[in-house]
């Protein structure tokens, strides 16, 4: 796949799917498969997007879904062909006039624009999928627009993700998504109190850029390598003796690997067992995290599939 992070204007005829693109829920799948459908018409599938989500920075965004690495690597393996990752401050102030004649007719040869029913675009993004499709046939550009996806009452959206990831409802959001919620960093050395509690654990940042999750202790899905496995992840401050930041712990009841210190490890969360909570010994902490890991295996026994979708 082509990545693109200017306008340079493409030298072939293209199909293009328009949006951010934040989560690449089944929403954004459809508008993409689009795209992809019209290489067998001799258009090349193309996405056009932004380096930066345009909401990002302003009040109440909450965080991405993605990091840009997994975003660009979900998209290709989806068949397209060529990426524009644009910078929006470069385009934000286009007309939709401008939006279509200049970036989708002359930077990308479009001759087949793909975009969602909520789509929007051009100054103040004021212009939605008709006025694309209007526009679009003044200059010989055929539209496709993708109904809304259905799921538990209301369609999918990656602001109602984000909610119900911030709001600890991990299963509901993994269920929107496609996929668990889930984010990868390296492992860092902490102060070893699982070691001391026979539950040695995974230290790890959630990225700042991700939204971030209820803080509590989740039933998750470890991935090591090729191997996945059943875990119990901690997100927070760890009441009981104290953090100094926002850390993951994750305890992988079946591992008997080697340490994993510097290694990235990928960390699904898929069902909220319980919040963040201080407890009056060391002994009692000890008791709970047995007892939640005895409800991830549980969970992993009755649920493998979901342990198959990261």
């Amino acid at each position: 796949m082509d990545i693109i992070r200017d306008l340079s204007p493409a030298g072939e005829d293209c199909a293009v799917a328009l949006g951010s693109f934040d989560g690449l829920h089944p929403g954004h799948r459809k508008v993409i498969s689009l795209a992809a459908a019209a290489k067998s018409r001799g258009l090349v599938p193309t996405v056009f997007t932004f380096s930066e989500n345009p909401k990002a920075g302003g009040s109440g965004f909450g965080g991405l879904l993605l990091p840009e690495e997994e975003k660009i690597r979900r998209i290709g393996e989806m068949g397209v062909e060529r990426l524009y990752l644009a910078d929006f401050e470069a385009i934000r102030s286009l007309s939709p006039e401008a939006f279509v004649s200049h970036i989708l007719s002359g930077v990308c040869r479009a001759k087949t624009a793909c975009c969602g029913f909520n789509f929007t675009f051009g100054l103040g993004g004021k212009a939605g999928s008709g006025e694309l499709r209007r526009l679009c046939a003044a200059h010989g550009i055929e539209t496709s627009v993708a109904d809304a996806v259905l799921e538990e009452g209301g369609p999918v959206s990656s602001t109602r993700i984000r909610g119900l990831i911030s709001e600890g409802r991990a299963g509901e959001a993994a269920r929107l998504l496609g996929r668990p919620f889930a984010y990868e960093s390296p492992v860092v050395e902490g102060r070893k109190l699982g070691r001391q509690l026979d539950t040695p654990t995974l230290n790890q940042t959630v990225p700042p850029e991700l939204v971030r999750p209820k803080f509590g202790v989740y039933v998750s899905a470890v991935t090591i390598g090729e191997t996945i496995t059943f875990g119990v992840t901690n997100v927070g401050v760890k009441p009981t003796v104290g953090s100094d930041a926002v850390l993951a712990e994750t305890w992988m009841p079946s591992y008997r690997g080697p340490d994993l210190y510097g290694r990235t490890v990928r960390v699904g969360l898929l069902e909220f067992l319980r919040p963040e909570k201080k407890f009056g010994s060391l002994a009692e902490l000890r008791a709970e995290i047995l007892r939640n890991g005895g409800q991830a295996e549980q969970f992993y026994r009755e649920n493998p599939a979901l342990f198959a979708r990261l």
